[in-house]
């Protein structure tokens, strides 16, 4: 599916769907496309190389399974690899989506192989008579390249949700479920850091290298979607350590209800010791034991490791042991 939008100053975006004469869109100096892929077939994909005559190699980087975030300068050209992140659940974890994106001095071209909110964000943008179209094509690739990072803060904005979920459960007790939590979430946050490095590199080269196609001012935005993934890299850091914190908490909390299980395992056992001792003292089957024929001996001997057993408790709840 090929969504696309044609400005031309002086009049209003013209929206057209599906394939069109791209290269004669172009021609016009005073023009601008924007041209969003979504899913697309391999007839559409076809313009890429027919229309816009981009490299093989680019080409090939876009059909291809999620190629690494990069950038590269083709002189008439930029082709970017991005990820488009978003956070589905504990379970499922991080959905991550290629975004390819093309710049020319005319024209912009996306590509993506999932619909996502952000384009949607972005065709209301215009539909509603937003003029970044008349700023040029680097300003586009700006927009696009921006609502995606904003998606990722987002994306952390939801794990710190997680993290206070996960803090409650752990007060309302200590089960499976919650280790599997903090670890997945440790998973995630270690998977989206992943994403931003690479990507904060590619931003900081757009925000610093002289490239022909973008000018000065615009590598202020890009210095400031630069500082974005700065921001979003050290929140994930944070949560990390916050994750990292509930876990040894977790296993702190569970050594701990061990070891109070142990303790009255342990003065139980202390506990009946003496009974244990005098039974098998009094068992002993000798013909000429002291005690052996009193009347009041049975009793007496109950009487007695109760006494016994009684004085250990108060003596450990005394010493606070119980």
């Amino acid at each position: 599916m090929i969504k696309s939008f044609y400005y031309v100053p002086g009049e209003n975006v013209t929206i057209i769907d599906g394939v069109a004469d791209f290269d004669k869109l172009c021609a016009r100096e005073d023009a601008l496309l924007w041209v969003d892929m979504c899913k697309p077939t391999d007839e559409e994909l076809f313009i890429l190389t027919h229309d816009f005559k981009f490299h093989p190699l680019a080409v090939e980087d876009v059909i291809s399974e999620k190629p690494q975030t990069k950038i590269d300068d083709y002189d008439k050209y930029l082709f970017m690899v991005f990820s488009i992140v978003d956070y589905v659940g504990r379970e499922e974890g991080l959905s991550i989506s290629e975004l390819d994106l093309f710049l020319t001095d005319r024209a912009v071209v996306t590509v993506h192989y999932d619909e996502h909110r952000i384009f949607d964000y972005l065709y209301s943008r215009i539909q509603k008579g937003d003029r970044g179209l008349a700023l040029g094509s680097a300003y586009v690739l700006h927009a696009v390249i921006d609502a995606a990072v904003d998606n990722l803060q987002t994306t952390v904005d939801i794990f710190e949700y997680e993290i206070d979920q996960i803090e409650e459960d752990m007060l309302g007790g200590y089960d499976s479920d919650t280790l599997k939590s903090i670890f997945a979430l440790g998973r995630d946050i270690v998977q989206l850091k992943r994403i931003v490095r690479p990507q904060r590199e590619v931003v900081d080269k757009l925000a610093r290298k002289p490239y022909d196609l973008i000018s000065e001012n615009l590598k202020a935005y890009f210095s400031d979607v630069h500082d974005h993934l700065v921001r979003v890299n050290e929140l994930a850091d944070a949560n990390r350590e916050i994750v990292n914190s509930s876990l040894v908490v977790y296993y702190s909390s569970i050594s701990t209800k061990t070891n109070e299980i142990i303790k009255v395992l342990t003065l139980l056992t202390a506990i009946f010791i003496p009974p244990t001792f005098l039974v098998g003292l009094w068992g002993m089957n000798f013909k000429n034991m002291p005690e052996l024929d009193a009347p009041w001996g049975y009793p007496v001997s109950l009487g007695v490791m109760l006494v016994i057993m009684l004085s250990m408790i108060l003596f450990f709840r005394i010493k606070k042991w119980l």
